[in-house]
C-alpha cells in the first residue's frame, strides 16, 4: 500500500498556514479537481477525495493539532481522520454552499448525484424552569412536547404501498433548482420535493407522504445534581421525526434556575444572611441557620460583630463532576430591638454608661482614623 501524502503538501500550504489560507487553497484546488468538471478522469477524482480528507483534518483545530503531533497515525483508529472522513461531495457543499445556495452540480454544468428521500428531523428546544433545590439534588421531570412523530399508518414510509417513490421531475433528483442571476447561478431548495430529490407516487392518506404527523408526546428527562442556570441537556431522538423514515432530531432542554428566597449561588457555593439577636452577638451562643438539607446551628463567639461570615463545609451544591460539595457561607446581621418598655430602656442606658467606649473596638478604631475630620 502506497504511503499517504502529507496533508499540508496535498493542500499546497505550509505548516504555519492560517485557517483562512487552508480554506482558500482547498477552495481553489477542489474546484480544479471536482469530478463534475473532469468527467471520466479517475486521477482527478482521486485527487478530489484526497483534498477532502486533507481539508477535513486541517480545518478542525483539534484534528490538526493531533496530526501535527502524530501524523497519519493520529487517525489510525478511524476516530477522526483516514477512513472516518465525510463524503468529499458533502464537504465540498459545506464549504461552497453558502455562496451559491447549496449543491454545486449546476455550477459545473450538470452533475446528477441522487439524494435519498429520507431527511433527518429538526432539533427542538424546550425551556424548563426548576428550583434551586431541584438543581442541587437532581430530579426527574416529565415534559409535554409538540413535535412531528412517525406516521403509524404507513410506518413512516410516506407511501401507501411502502415503496411508491420516484425521482422528482422538477429538480431531476438533485433536491435543488437553479436559476440564472447575472453571471451567477443561484440554487434554491426544490419546492416540489422540498430538497429530498424524490416524491411519493402514492402518498399516505394520513401523513400526506411525509411519513410523519404532528403529535403531542410526554417524555421524561433526568436532571443531574449540580446543574446551573443555562445548562443545556440533550435528549437524543426526541426532536422531530425525520421525513419518510429519516433519523429523528434531538430535543435540547435549557434549564433556568429560579431565584431563591434565602440563598444566592456562586458556582457550587451558597450564601445567605441570617439575623442574629443582640444578646447572642454580645454573650455568644448557638444560632440556628437554614440549609438546603434542613436546619443547622453555628456557634457564635461572644462579641461577634454584624457582617461576620461563618462557613459550613459541604452544605452547598454538588458539582456535576461528582466531586466535593460546595460550602454554605452565612453572614450574620445583628438585630437591634425596636420595642423596649421603660424598664428595659433604663437598664440599657445603665449598661451603656457602664461600658463607655472601652468595649467598642470597631467604634474606637473608626474614630482614630477619622479624628482629623472632627478636628477641622
Amino acid at each position: 500500500m502506497a504511503a499517504k501524502r502529507d496533508y499540508y503538501e496535498i493542500l499546497g500550504v505550509s505548516r504555519e498556514a492560517t485557517q483562512e489560507e487552508i480554506k482558500k487553497s482547498y477552495r481553489k484546488l477542489a474546484v480544479k479537481f471536482h469530478p463534475d468538471k473532469n468527467p471520466g478522469d479517475h486521477e482527478a477524482e482521486d485527487k478530489f477525495k484526497e483534498l477532502g480528507e486533507a481539508y477535513e483534518a486541517l480545518s478542525d483545530p483539534d484534528k490538526r493539532a493531533a496530526y501535527d503531533r502524530y501524523g497519519h497515525q493520529a487517525f489510525a483508529g478511524g476516530g477522526g481522520g483516514g477512513g472516518g472522513f465525510h463524503d468529499p461531495m458533502d464537504l465540498f457543499s459545506q464549504v461552497f454552499g453558502g455562496a451559491f445556495g447549496g449543491g454545486f452540480e449546476e455550477f459545473f454544468g450538470g452533475g446528477r448525484r441522487q439524494r435519498s428521500g429520507k431527511q433527518r428531523g429538526s432539533d427542538l428546544r424546550y425551556d424548563l424552569e426548576i428550583t434551586l433545590e431541584e438543581a442541587a439534588r437532581g430530579s426527574e421531570k416529565e415534559l409535554e412536547i409538540e413535535h412531528f412523530g412517525p406516521c403509524g399508518t404507513c410506518n413512516s414510509s410516506g407511501s401507501k404501498s411502502s415503496g411508491g417513490t420516484k425521482s422528482c421531475s422538477s429538480c431531476g433528483g438533485r433536491g435543488v433548482v437553479a436559476r440564472q442571476a447575472g453571471i451567477f447561478i443561484q440554487q434554491t431548495t426544490c419546492p416540489e420535493c422540498r430538497g429530498a430529490g424524490e416524491v411519493v407516487s402514492d402518498p399516505c392518506s394520513s401523513c400526506g407522504g411525509d411519513g410523519r404527523m404532528h403529535k403531542t408526546s410526554r417524555i421524561k428527562i433526568r436532571i443531574p445534581a449540580g446543574v446551573e442556570d443555562g445548562t443545556r441537556l440533550r435528549s437524543t431522538g426526541n426532536g422531530d421525526a425525520g421525513v419518510r423514515g429519516g433519523a429523528a432530531g434531538d430535543l435540547y432542554v435549557f434549564l433556568h434556575v429560579k431565584e431563591h428566597d434565602v440563598f444566592e449561588r456562586e458556582g457550587s457555593n451558597l450564601f445567605c444572611e441570617v439575623p442574629m439577636p443582640f444578646s447572642v452577638a454580645t454573650l455568644g451562643g448557638e444560632l440556628e441557620v437554614p440549609t438546603l438539607d434542613g436546619r443547622a446551628s453555628i456557634k457564635i463567639p461572644a462579641g461577634t460583630q454584624g457582617g461576620t461570615m461563618f462557613r459550613l463545609r459541604e452544605r452547598g451544591v454538588p458539582t456535576l463532576s461528582g466531586g466535593r460539595k460546595g460550602d454554605l457561607h452565612v453572614r450574620v446581621q445583628v438585630e437591634v430591638p425596636t420595642r423596649l418598655n421603660s424598664d428595659q430602656e433604663e437598664k440599657l442606658r445603665t449598661f451603656a454608661e457602664s461600658i463607655g467606649d472601652h468595649n467598642s473596638p470597631m467604634q474606637e478604631s473608626f474614630f482614630q482614623k477619622a479624628r482629623r475630620f472632627f478636628d477641622l
